[in-house]
This record gives structure tokens, sequence and C-alpha cells, in this order.
């Protein structure tokens, strides 16, 4: 990436007052987080961006239309997709959210022993009861992290594997239930190293910028006219 690139001027952005328009309307009062470190949010600096991260930047923007928005962000570093399950959902259903952001089963994917059926499973159950709760659920594919030049080239290979499986098997629960979907994992950046962080497992503050212009997009997109398994 070019020193001279910021976020007002990165083709991968959001122009300004694209938010505005893509928001414009939008229907959603509470917005809950639940998962890892990436809903935690520790995506490193890169000058020129904006330090905030993704799910507060998304939260952000829904209030500039709607400044009375309530948001809870439960998302903690180092979860697997069960302990995210165990220890958030609850938390997550009693704030009775009418959008919910899952993010979870990057730190399954990062061990050797993945397995794509159980993270499916836990997945599951957190969309599903959201969903029953009367919230939009967004998903997401994150950026392949094996591209980022900090992860050690016997690991690799196979940690892009795993990532790209977790992935694929996320949009497909997405699909599966009705629930909106991010899809990161090819976005045309997904090889550039200023997207990555410099420990080998997050991402930039650039990544956050491009995330949250997808995720604004996938918003604006949902159809109105589907109703809410609650029926709010």
């Amino acid at each position: 990436m070019s020193s001279t690139v910021t976020e007002a001027t990165d083709p991968w952005c959001l122009r300004p007052g694209e938010a505005d328009e893509l928001l414009r309307d939008h229907p959603w009062h509470r917005f809950v987080v639940l998962g890892d470190s990436v809903a935690e949010g520790l995506c490193e600096p890169v000058a020129g961006y904006s330090d905030l991260q993704w799910a507060d930047r998304i939260a952000a923007e829904l209030r500039a239309f709607r400044p009375e928005l309530a948001y809870l962000n439960l998302g903690r570093r180092g979860l697997r997709a069960h302990e995210v399950r165990a220890t958030q959902l609850a938390d997550a259903l009693a704030f009775r959210p009418d959008l919910a952001l899952v993010v979870c089963g990057g730190n399954d994917a990062f061990r050797p022993g993945y397995d794509p059926d159980a993270v499916d499973a836990e997945l599951t159950a957190m969309v599903t009861s959201l969903r029953a709760a009367g919230a939009d659920v967004l998903t997401v594919g994150m950026f392949d992290v094996s591209h980022s030049p900090a992860v050690p080239d016997t690991l690799r290979a196979g940690l892009g594997e795993r990532m790209r499986r977790l992935s694929r098997h996320t949009r497909a629960v997405a699909e599966r239930l009705g629930s909106m979907h991010v899809h990161l994992t090819e976005h045309p950046l997904v090889a550039d190293p200023s997207l990555y962080s410099s420990d080998g497992r997050h991402g930039s503050a650039r990544s956050d910028a491009v995330a949250t212009a997808e995720t604004l997009r996938v918003l604006a997109a949902r159809d109105p006219g589907v109703q809410r398994v609650g029926g709010r």
C-alpha cells in the first residue's frame, strides 16, 4: 500500500456520505456483538486510518442515523466458538437486540484439530436463538490471515486451508438459517500485507475500515420484507 493512501482516499473504504446513503432509515435500535478478539477489537493502528475498531465503527455509523441506538459488545479475546456461546449468548439475549453480529471460529481454526462440524453447531445455536428472539443476525467470513507476513511459512498452507474452510462453513450456516453474511475471505485485498497486524493473528486498522464498508453494504442490501422470526 502506498504511504500516501489514507482512509479518505482508499478505494476499498467508504466514500464520503456513503454510510448515510446505505443506512438511511435503518430499522435497528439495539445492536449486540458476540465473539472473540475480532469482535472485541484488536486491530493494529495504521497511519491515516481511524483507530476505531470494526464493531464500534458499525455502531457509530448506525447511531449517526439513530442516535438512541443501544450498543453492547460482549466480544472477548481468545474464546473458541463453544466458549462464545456459553459465556455470551444469555447476556446477548437479555439485551433484547434487534441486530446481532456473531464472530467466532477463528480460534478454533487456528488449531490443527479444528472441527468444522462442532463450530457449525455452536454458530447454529447462537444464530437460531438470536433470530427466535427477534434479532436480525450478521455472520462473517473474515480475511484469511494466513496471508499475513507474520505467519511462518511452515504454517501458512494449513492455516489458510482451515480459515477458508471456516469461511465456507459459516456462509453455509448463514444461508441455511436466513441470516445476513459478510464475506471477506475472497476480498480482492485479501493477500495485501497492509491488512494484517504484526502478530500474525489479527487485522490492521485498514482491514477494519474495509470490513466496515463491506458490512454496511450488506446491511443496506437486507430484504426489508423478510419477517423476523420473533415477529418484531
